[in-house]
């Protein structure tokens, strides 16, 4: 894991959120962008373009931010970034060849009962980069021990688990494998395979309506220093997601949760 992107809201949370980014940055020694996403604008009522003025704003805003953290060394790239929020980081991850895109749960919501607001659920669910939630005020620390939870051991995306492995790796965690047999269940969907077997330590499975309730089941005996999910058409957040603002009372995590892009 080499180059971390860090998209930066006006949240209250953001000075804490992007020393957590630099900390794990500093683990795998890796490059952090720190970036912020504008639109363009036209001022009502005339034809002066107010994009320039907002670039230079929101660079201003991203330098004062990391002038206040402690960089510990770490490769900090600020940049911003004009255009459509989801079109825009996928075309900068892929200039920048980005392993993990780290999210705050809220970038700009101020209502305390959301977990994912809608800027930060729109990054999760409607693109493919892998990325890794961190809730807010979490200090870093070494991962002990990762539940990956998913319906279907099946895997066809080359990399697709790179990043867990990378995480695993490079602190020496357990990976427990939790395997849901939902309604969906295919035979095979629990046969696992020497690539994903290879990096997990024990297996428990588990028959629940969706992976989500498997979860829920099982978080607590785990107890996991981070959770690890898996994108898909019928995945862990598939009701969850449909609107990009997600409510505690559906879903919380006082852990960092690790987000795969399909391995389908």
């Amino acid at each position: 894991m080499k180059n971390i992107l860090v998209p930066v809201g006006s949240s209250k949370n953001a000075l804490s959120h992007l020393q957590y980014a630099v900390d794990f940055a500093k683990a795998f020694n890796a490059k952090l962008y720190v970036v912020q996403v504008y639109n363009v604008y036209t001022k009502a009522g005339t034809m002066i373009k107010v994009d320039h003025i907002i670039e230079k704003e929101s660079k201003a805003f991203l330098d004062n931010l990391v002038s206040k953290i402690d960089t510990k060394g770490v490769d900090v790239v600020v940049k911003t970034l004009k255009g459509k929020l989801v079109d825009t980081l996928e075309l900068a991850s892929k200039a920048a060849n980005i392993d993990l895109i780290m999210v705050e749960p809220r970038t700009n919501s101020i209502k305390d009962e959301v977990f994912l607001g809608k800027t930060s659920g729109k990054i999760i669910k409607q693109t493919q980069i892998p990325a890794l939630i961190v809730p807010e005020g979490y200090q870093f620390k070494p991962f002990a021990s990762i539940l990956l939870a998913v319906k279907s051991a099946i895997i066809k995306k080359e990399k697709a688990l790179n990043p867990l492995i990378d995480i695993k790796d490079n602190f020496k965690a357990n990976v427990n494998l939790l395997l849901v047999k939902t309604p969906y269940y295919n035979d095979g969907d629990f046969d696992v395979k020497e690539q994903l077997g290879g990096i997990v330590e024990n297996i428990t499975k588990s028959e629940n309506a969706t992976t989500f309730h498997g979860v829920l089941e099982h978080y607590q005996s785990h107890s996991p220093d981070m959770l690890c999910v898996v994108r898909r058409k019928r995945g862990f957040f598939v009701k969850k997601w449909e609107k990009n603002v997600i409510l505690k009372k559906d879903f919380n995590s006082n852990t960092p949760v690790l987000v795969l892009s399909g391995l389908k």
